[in-house]
């Protein structure tokens, strides 16, 4: 065994594992509850958190051209010092533990579809099972393989966009042919006002949550140096175009206050083409997404425990590498997270598990501010000449920032959000007492981390 980590990834696979991460099961089913929100509006809200993504993106690419060789935590680390990096890195593993919980547990309904003499807990063990399995492998395999799950989550958007886009010109004809007059029919474009729009921003963000994943992807891509920022804003503009494109003609097809309560538009939109068997096909997608978003975090989990483990902010015993150069036992403890969180997602998600959920909105929302807080800090430091750095330093970071501490405060202020508010404050504060006993590495091991 060893230590190290293996540049296998290429820019193909990183795109596509930030991709994965950000276009869940969100977008094929839960497109109406940001709807709802904001009506036909929410599309504004998608650009505007996309602007958001491209200016955290943006700094995430800066730090890892000027500072090659370092990934997410280790920005945060030489920033703010291990304790700060030990409360986020951890924060993080949770996150990701409690998403794929449930993607895994929503894997076994959906093959349950078609296998309904299996349990579901024996099919989401299976699911677990199979997610744990890809990754044991060399990087470049999960890397492949995320490469074309996502490829089918891309696939489907952009076949329900073409034919979106035919039955609103009415080059397919059917029997009710829906209309662009339904962006403005029902109250305007903008029929809840923007406080509507802000308010919808919350979940668009969380969507897009997912993406910071490139981050820790850093230290196993190829040529980082030189691809980088191009991988980075490829992301950010293909996230922008299947999201905000997307709910635009959703809102185009259905009455925005009919789209809850009305069948998936997608299934309208197979269904009104003629397509048969759109359950079957609608089945898979789904299972595609949440096999998918399970994979992306599971991948996550193991680095950011690597990760840790070489900051000296996680035993030792998590820096150990197969020879395929995968963080084996940082893998073992994220597979037992993975399938403890099912279980207690299985047997609780309505009760308390649902109190978890606060974890992964908030603590994406916290590490996109630190993203750019470091980029903030650490520009002066940098050696040498930026080969890519964001515009308008730093008055546009800056303004992000501010942008977002907002959102973050919106969120705390709201009393629907008081139990999962309070649970997430509770672990950060157990989080942030555990750092106190942390031992930091010496200042030459801390840049090699």
């Amino acid at each position: 065994m060893g230590n190290q980590l293996k540049k296998q990834l290429l820019p193909r696979h990183v795109q596509m594992m930030a991709l994965g991460g950000a276009i869940g099961t969100g977008i094929f089913q839960g497109s109406s509850e940001t709807i709802s929100a904001a009506g036909p509006g929410v599309v504004i809200a998608y650009l505007a958190a996309g602007g958001l993504l491209f200016i955290v993106m943006s700094a995430l690419a800066e730090m890892g051209m000027a500072i090659p060789g370092v990934d997410l935590r280790g920005f945060i680390h030489r920033a703010f010092g291990y304790r700060t990096s030990f409360v986020v890195g951890w924060l993080y593993f949770f996150l990701w533990i409690i998403v794929m919980a449930l993607e895994i547990v929503a894997a076994g309904t959906f093959l349950h579809y078609w296998f309904s003499n299996v349990p579901v807990w024996a099919l989401s063990l299976f699911s677990a099972l199979f997610v744990i399995f890809i990754n044991l492998f060399s990087v470049r395999l999960y890397g492949e393989i995320e490469f074309w799950l996502t490829g089918i989550k891309v696939v489907t958007l952009v076949v329900f966009i073409l034919l979106s886009a035919a039955l609103i010109l009415g080059l397919i004809p059917v029997a009710d042919p829906p209309s662009a007059s339904n962006l403005t029919a029902h109250g305007g474009f903008i029929p809840l006002g923007w406080m509507g729009v802000i308010s919808s921003l919350l979940i668009v963000i969380f969507s897009y949550g997912g993406t910071e994943l490139v981050g820790l992807s850093i230290t196993e891509m190829k040529d980082a140096d030189h691809t980088l920022p191009k991988v980075m804003q490829g992301v950010i503009y293909r996230i922008c175009l299947f999201y905000a494109l997307p709910i635009l003609l959703i809102t185009m097809l259905v009455p925005w206050d009919q789209v809850g309560s009305q069948a998936s538009p997608f299934v309208q939109v197979l269904s009104a083409v003629g397509l048969k068997g759109v359950a079957h096909v609608m089945n898979f997608i789904m299972l595609t997404a949440v096999i998918s978003a399970a994979n992306s975090g599971m991948y996550a989990t193991s680095r950011m425990i690597y990760s840790l483990a070489r900051g000296g902010e996680a035993p030792a015993l998590f820096t150990r590498t197969s020879q395929t150069g995968v963080p084996v036992f940082g893998l073992m403890i994220s597979g037992v997270g993975l399938l403890l969180g099912a279980f207690a997602a299985f047997i609780a998600k309505d009760s308390v598990f649902q109190y978890l959920m606060g974890i992964p909105g908030l603590t994406v929302l916290l590490i996109w501010i630190l993203i750019c807080l470091a980029q903030l800090k650490l520009r002066p430091t940098y050696d040498g000449q930026l080969k890519y750095r964001v515009a308008f330093f730093p008055y546009l970071t800056g303004l992000t920032v501010l942008i977002l501490l907002v959102i973050f405060g919106f969120i705390l202020a709201d009393p629907k959000n008081l139990i999962n508010n309070a649970v997430y404050l509770s672990v950060v504060a157990v989080l942030t007492l555990a750092s106190l006993f942390i031992r930091p590495k010496t200042a030459s091991q801390t840049v090699r981390s």
